[in-house]
């Protein structure tokens, strides 16, 4: 169908999870789909995430950079927010959308959630909202301990996704509207793939209307004086 191939395009040529293509149509349908609660839901995830002014901040599977303006305006000054996702064309309208808010401390590049282009620990915060369910599910794990590489030891991960209705009727309306990734989507395994990935300190939450989130922190290293 038109929109479930909006939200979820098809997979690039080096990954098997899919992507959104069409920056302006998903940015309408999402605004829409938070029934004007997205502002706020974006800036509690923001908050969330912990990130504070000085941060260097990964955004992975950023999308249209939502989530990552947000976070480039807690962090600064003095701090930066990369967003990531394997769209081309997305990413060409995220970089519009910074240049368009004046986040001169926000910037944008292609990049796969599996196999993250960048250093060990080399960031404070790592954010990742409604990412997830585009991977499938034997890429997930894969992307969290990529997720775990980069940041830097007590560095703090927030991630959130959909969060299906509960009832069998909610969840049949989504799936005839968006498709089976949205409709069927495992909200529920988030956590421990979290957990499995080595991070701790793992709390979870849900925001009104469709959103599930996963907090956490990467082990900081203990000096030898400490043990």
């Amino acid at each position: 169908m038109a929109l479930a191939r909006l939200l979820h395009g098809d997979p690039q040529h080096d990954t098997a999870g899919s992507t959104i293509d069409h920056g302006r149509g998903y940015e309408v349908f999402t605004d829409l789909a938070f029934g004007g609660r997205r502002n706020h839901v974006f800036a509690r995830l923001a908050e969330l995430s912990a990130a504070r002014p000085g941060d260097h901040v990964l955004d992975v599977g950023c999308g249209t950079g939502y989530l990552t303006r947000r976070v480039a305006q807690a962090v600064a000054p003095g701090g930066t927010a990369l967003g990531v996702d394997p769209s081309s064309k997305v990413i060409a309208h995220a970089r519009r959308l910074a240049e368009r808010d004046g986040r001169d401390n926000c910037t944008f590049e292609r990049g796969i959630a599996e196999e993250l282009d960048a250093a060990t620990a080399s960031f404070d915060v790592v954010v990742s909202s409604l990412m997830v369910h585009h991977l499938p599910a034997a890429l997930r794990q894969r992307a969290l301990a990529e997720i775990h590489r980069v940041l830097r030891p007590g560095g703090r991960l927030m991630v959130a996704d959909f969060r299906p209705p509960r009832g069998r009727i909610g969840r049949h309306l989504v799936g005839a509207v968006t498709g089976p990734a949205m409709e069927l989507n495992p909200i529920g395994e988030l956590e421990g793939l979290v957990r499995q990935a080595g991070f701790e300190d793992v709390a979870t939450g849900d925001l009104h209307p469709w959103i599930h989130y996963v907090t956490a922190t990467k082990r900081a290293v203990r000096s030898a004086a400490a043990t």
